[in-house]
């Protein structure tokens, strides 16, 4: 929640800041690749340390690193100054994910993941959900230069608050090394280790390993085309509906939270729908991605929203459009949990790295194409299209491995 409460928080004020400090469209897409970059890069180096320090200490480290670069965003009197906060805030974010996923994968079993990862992920949504609200409250309205900037320190203080909560709630044991991940009996208790489980950590031996694992190679192009569209919408959904469809700020800024409550509910029901299917007898692998491959054919209606006048069959349409996009993470998440226990923060890391090196780049190229259309409707479309490579992969690349052991209950 805190995550995308420090990193929405200048997408909703958007206009305003590009208007102030008299940027183009070009320029904001700027800022949000930097954004982009920087995180590329923490990726890997808290993917790295994630592996060899306690997350214990250094999740909570990372929260408040990136809650005082979200605090001084208020603060900023130019675009170089934006530049640089917006930097070092996708810098220390970067850390979440190599420390949640390391969380989630010890604490939970295989089966389990999916709906306990949709459950991380809907914080997300929680923190976009929430961030409209603080804004509407904070800031329509009111036309005096500056009055974006109160939002960003207040919610850059929350920070502290979570890290006190984070020592009451967890012990350093919570994250020792795990068993092997087990599997869920049909009556809900823990049976015995997955069948093949031997076979889908053998990285843990040698991490290289990795990257002979054709699996390895599927998620770097799932990763990627996800974020693109996730990104894309994520930073440019205000403007669109602003600018580009003629929306007044005050509405557009309840559409947000709306459009954030339908990716959280997009997100709890992959989850669910997957565990479902396991339930009901299907293979693990086959349910996550069939849940992935609805969400893809769902997120190609960015090509018909771009199309659409003001009204409410564009705002229905952006609705399942996010519920789709937020729904492909869980699964991405589970099925990069197969790949290593003892190197998932490398794993999430390297991962973490190419898609934020990929979709940071096509910021700018989708300000460009605003500057030059004066339209925000061929962006939106292209991007929604992009997740569908990322299901083609899937089905092409990823092989699980042989069993080795008895068929899982």
């Amino acid at each position: 929640m805190l995550l995308y409460m420090d990193r929405q928080t200048l997408p909703n004020v958007a206009t305003r800041v590009t208007t102030e400090f008299q940027l183009k469209e070009v320029q904001y897409g700027n800022v949000e690749m930097w954004f982009g970059y920087a995180f590329a890069v923490g990726a890997f180096l808290w993917g790295c340390v994630a592996d060899r320090w306690s997350v214990r200490w250094l999740y909570p480290a990372l929260v408040l690193a990136w809650s005082a670069m979200g605090f001084l965003t208020g603060l900023v009197q130019d675009y170089e100054q934006l530049l640089l906060c917006r930097t070092l805030l996708g810098f220390f974010e970067a850390g979440h994910w190599p420390c949640a996923l390391k969380t989630t994968q010890r604490l939970l079993a295989r089966d389990e993941r999916t709906l306990g990862n949709s459950v991380l992920q809907s914080g997300a949504s929680l923190g976009a959900i929430i961030t409209p609200l603080v804004m509407t409250f904070m800031v329509a309205g009111r036309t005096e230069p500056g009055a974006w900037r109160k939002p960003f320190l207040i919610i850059g203080v929350i920070g502290v608050f979570w890290v006190l909560a984070w020592f009451l709630l967890l012990k350093e044991k919570d994250f020792s090394e795990s068993p092997l991940p087990q599997t869920l009996s049909p009556n809900g208790d823990r049976g015995e280790p997955a069948a093949g489980t031997p076979r889908i950590l053998a990285a843990d031996a040698n991490f290289f390993a990795v990257f002979a694992d054709r699996r390895f190679w599927a998620l770097v192009i799932v990763v990627a085309t996800i974020n693109v569209c996730w990104q894309i919408v994520r930073a440019w959904l205000t403007k669109f509906l602003i600018q580009g469809k003629g929306y007044p700020e005050a509405e557009a800024l309840w559409f947000n939270s709306l459009y954030y409550i339908a990716t959280d509910i997009g997100c709890l029901a992959a989850g669910a729908t997957t565990l479902w299917l396991v339930k009901r007898g299907w293979e693990v692998h086959r349910s996550r991605t069939t849940v992935f491959g609805v969400c893809a054919l769902l997120t190609t209606l960015t090509a018909l929203a771009s199309t659409l006048p003001r009204g409410w069959a564009l705002l229905g349409v952006l609705l399942v459009v996010a519920a789709a996009s937020l729904g492909l993470f869980p699964c991405y998440y589970s099925f990069s949990q197969e790949l290593s226990t003892k190197h998932q923060g490398k794993v999430t890391g390297i991962l973490g790295t190419v898609a934020w090196a990929t979709s940071s780049p096509c910021q700018k190229l989708f300000g460009w194409l605003a500057d030059e259309t004066k339209s925000f409707n061929e962006g939106i479309a292209l991007a929604g299209l992009a997740p569908l490579l990322g299901y083609a992969a899937l089905i092409l690349l990823w092989r699980e491995p042989k069993r080795t052991g008895p068929p899982n209950p």
